[in-house]
């Protein structure tokens, strides 16, 4: 599955980060490298909020990002590499690419993870067919977040900074893909 452009209907913002990226690391210590980074992002989420292994557990799946990048000045791209796990166990690679455009300078790195809560919302994930527009919220990741974290269109993201600063006041959205282990 290729990558495609992220609009807003202002304009394909992120063509620039896309250049060039694929979703699945194309060596075997490549593959190795991300699920293993993808595991270290999940013990650092459930050592800040041991309660979202309870929640990992009734879900149908997540999708581990170890870490996005950001940076901009007025036009601001992302983009990342993760795994999807069903069951606890891996079963694909995938990305999110993100473009946003407003008041915004700086950069910065950090995690996400997006729970499903259902088979329709990981079946959307693996078709290519999810985005989160503008609006969409994430959760900081944070002791007891996971408890009572409310599930938006079959979702819940939640993010935790590693490092960076970024001052923003923009509009935008992610876009992911998705490729079988």
């Amino acid at each position: 599955m290729k990558a495609r452009l992220i609009t807003f209907g202002l304009c394909p913002i992120a063509l620039v980060l896309l250049a060039g990226c694929s979703t699945a690391p194309v060596t075997e210590s490549g593959r190795e490298a991300v699920v293993a980074q993808g595991a270290a992002a999940m013990n650092a989420f459930t050592r800040t909020d041991p309660t979202l292994s309870q929640l990992l557990n009734k879900s149908a799946g997540y999708a581990v990002f170890p870490s996005i990048t950001k940076g901009g000045a007025g036009l601001a791209g992302a983009y990342g590499r993760g795994v999807l796990y069903q069951g606890n166990q891996v079963v694909g690679y995938c990305d999110v690419s993100q473009g946003t455009l407003g008041l915004q300078l700086g950069g910065e790195n950090y995690r996400e993870l997006v729970v499903f809560r259902d088979s329709d919302a990981l079946a959307r994930f693996k078709a290519g067919d999810f985005t989160f527009a503008a609006g969409a919220s994430a959760v900081a990741a944070k002791a007891g977040a996971a408890s009572n974290a409310p599930y938006e269109r079959g979702v819940i993201v939640f993010t935790q900074s590693i490092t960076g600063l970024m001052f923003e006041a923009a509009i935008g959205g992610q876009n992911f893909s998705y490729v079988p282990k």
